[in-house]
C-alpha cells in the first residue's frame, strides 16, 4: 500500500493563475475526483480548516490536517510515496518539496512549465472544451472516466422543496451572482406549482449541504452550491456568465443556461465587471422558469 499526500488547501483555483486569501471551497470539492486514483493508498490531506467537512468522513482519506506552522513542521517527519501538490502558491510549493517524497505532481513552482498543464491563461481556459475533471485528471497522468466527486458527509435531511434558490456568491466573484429581483421573478413564476426555498445555511457548512439535500433541485450560480448539488446527486440548473459551462461535467444531473449578451469577452473569467449591464442580467427569468420545469420533468 502506498502512502499518498494531497495538498488542496483552498487558496487557489487549480485552473486559474490567481492566487486569493478567500478559500475556493468549490474547488476543493471537485478535487477529490483524485480521490478514485487511490483508492487502494493511504490518502492524507492537507486543507484550509474551513474546508475540513467537505473531506471529513470521506472512505478514501486516512487522515486530515488543517493547514498551519505546526502542521507543516509535524509533516516533514512523515515520509510519502506520492506527492501530489494542487496548490500553486509559493509557500505551498515549498513545503510540498521539503517533504520526504519518491515521487510529487502537481504544481511545483512558479513557472507554468514546471506546472504539468495544471494552470491554464485565460484565453486557454475560454478555449477549453474539456471539463475540469479531465484536464486535471490528464495532468495527473490519469484518465478520467466519468468518476464523481466523493463527499464524506452523509446530509441527514428529507426532501422538503421541490425547488431551492442557491442565490448570493461569494465575495470574490460578485459578478456571477443573478440579480436578486430575477430571483424574485422567478419565484413569482414557479411557486403557484412548485415549493420553493431561498438558500439557507449560513450557520455553517453543515447547515448549508443539509438545505441543498433538502431540496429536490438547485438553481443556482457557478458557486459551491453547484458543485454540493452534484455531489448530492440533485437535479440543477446553473447559470453562467463570466465563468465557463464547459468545465463543468453535470453528471446527467441537469442543465445551464449563459446570457444572450453581446458581449465578445464571454466567458472573461474575471471576478470583476466595468460594464454598466453585467453579464448575468442577460440570463431572463423566464428562460430560467422554462429551464426549471423541463428538468423537474426529467427528473
Amino acid at each position: 500500500m502506498r502512502k499518498i499526500f494531497i495538498v488542496k488547501l483552498g487558496y487557489s483555483e487549480t485552473l486559474d493563475s490567481r492566487l486569493s486569501l478567500t478559500t475556493s471551497l468549490g474547488d476543493v470539492l471537485r478535487t477529490t475526483v483524485v480521490l478514485h486514483y487511490f483508492k487502494n493508498d493511504q490518502v492524507d490531506w492537507l486543507a484550509d480548516k474551513k474546508a475540513i467537512p467537505l473531506l471529513e468522513n470521506n472512505p478514501y482519506i486516512k487522515r486530515i490536517f488543517s493547514y498551519n506552522k505546526g502542521v507543516c513542521r509535524q509533516l516533514k517527519k512523515e515520509s510519502y510515496d506520492l506527492v501530489v501538490n494542487l496548490e500553486k502558491s509559493p509557500e505551498a510549493c515549498a513545503f510540498c518539496g521539503s517533504l520526504p517524497a519518491r515521487e510529487r505532481v502537481g504544481f511545483k513552482g512558479p513557472s507554468p512549465d514546471s506546472n504539468a498543464g495544471l494552470e491554464l491563461s485565460r484565453q486557454a481556459r475560454r478555449e477549453n472544451k474539456d471539463c475540469w475533471q479531465k484536464v486535471l485528471s490528464w495532468a495527473l497522468g490519469k484518465q478520467w472516466k466519468g468518476e464523481p466527486y466523493v463527499l464524506g458527509y452523509q446530509p441527514k435531511s428529507k426532501i422538503k422543496y421541490d425547488i431551492g434558490f442557491n442565490w448570493t456568491t461569494s465575495s470574490k466573484w460578485s459578478n456571477k451572482a443573478w440579480p436578486k429581483d430575477y430571483w424574485d421573478k422567478l419565484e413569482t413564476m414557479l411557486k403557484g406549482g412548485y415549493s420553493v426555498s431561498w438558500q439557507k445555511g449560513l450557520r455553517g457548512l453543515y447547515h448549508y449541504m443539509e438545505w441543498i439535500n433538502s431540496c429536490r433541485l438547485i438553481v443556482t450560480a457557478d458557486t459551491l452550491g453547484l458543485h454540493l448539488a452534484l455531489a448530492l446527486k440533485k437535479r440543477v440548473v446553473a447559470l453562467f456568465g463570466p465563468t465557463a459551462p464547459a468545465e463543468i461535467y453535470f453528471y446527467g444531473l441537469g442543465s445551464f443556461l449563459v446570457p444572450k449578451a453581446p458581449y465578445a469577452c464571454l466567458p472573461c473569467l474575471k471576478p470583476l465587471c466595468d460594464k454598466k449591464r453585467q453579464c448575468m442580467e442577460y440570463i431572463l427569468p423566464e428562460d430560467v422558469a422554462r429551464k426549471v420545469e423541463k428538468e423537474i420533468k426529467n427528473g
